[in-house]
């Protein structure tokens, strides 16, 4: 069997890393204004955060139509995949799940598993990266659902936020929490982890780095780690002097958050995505 992967352009995995295994990615939509773009092929994640702070208009984002997943599923068909697994976002977060599955029930040239991440950036492309080799030396469907789930209850990914600016622009925060926020210059921290959104505040930036720390701290030994941010590689270089020794000596991955997450926390945010090692 030829099992394909598909996921969408939330997952944040390196370019080099989805050409070496053929995932397919299906991209987000970022509206500015009257402007929409494709999620990671229209808009550059330099020039979107450069304008977020000054967009006139505050960004929206929606989910592609299950004609653009059933397109890609059919295409995948053509190319000689025999079933396709598809990889998405948490629906605690988006739509996209239901979206993707509603296409694949209308596929008939090949079958399709839609599975929820219950993530987001890369603890999705983690998940994404870990199917993508078991189906390239041949593992069955079925066993590779079984290692994802069990990666699914060790994977973590939290952030400190720079502001509350961009979670009362975009909905998702009321302006007056938001005003209070500023005034004690509290910092919102984000934690994820089997597919429940949480936060916590905490004052200053120094104190939410340390919580990050301390959140790092708690996963104990790391399989998989790697530092997510929104337009702040020099928030990066300092997280990572702090973490020392809980972090790997060498190359570690540090990318910037997509846009369709990034419109909802703003620039300047910082954080790891985990895996955790399994337990004995």
């Amino acid at each position: 069997m030829s099992l394909r992967i598909v996921t969408d352009s939330t997952c944040d995995l390196p370019a080099a890393t989805l050409a070496r295994y053929g995932i397919r990615v299906v991209p987000l939509y970022i509206n500015v204004g009257r402007n929409g773009y494709r999620d990671g092929i229209d808009l550059t994640r330099e020039a979107f955060y450069r304008g977020l702070p000054t967009f006139p208009v505050h960004p929206t984002t929606a989910a592609p139509s299950a004609h653009t997943f059933r397109e890609v599923y059919e295409s995948l068909a053509a190319e000689g995949a025999t079933a396709v697994l598809s990889i998405h976002i948490a629906t605690a977060l988006s739509g996209v799940v239901d979206v993707a599955r509603s296409a694949a029930r209308e596929v008939m040239a090949l079958p399709v598993t839609v599975l929820d991440s219950q993530q987001l950036s890369l603890g999705t492309g983690f998940l994404v990266e870990t199917a993508a080799q078991l189906a390239a030396v041949g593992r069955p469907l079925n066993e590779i659902l079984a290692v994802l789930a069990d990666q699914i209850r060790r994977t973590h990914v939290f952030a400190a936020l720079d502001t509350l600016e961009f979670l009362r622009r975009s909905g998702r925060l009321n302006g007056f929490l938001a005003g209070i926020g500023a005034l004690l210059q509290l910092k919102p921290l984000l934690t994820m982890f089997a597919g429940t959104p949480s936060t916590e505040r905490v004052r200053t930036r120094r104190r939410a780095t340390r919580r990050l720390i301390d959140l790092l701290r708690a996963v104990g030994p790391l399989e998989r780690v790697a530092l997510v941010h929104t337009a702040a590689p020099e928030r990066v270089a300092e997280l990572r002097a702090e973490a020392g020794t809980l972090l790997p000596t060498g190359d570690l991955l540090a990318v910037d958050i997509t846009p369709v997450i990034g419109a909802h926390i703003g620039p300047g945010a910082v954080g790891f995505a985990v895996v955790g090692s399994p337990k004995p």
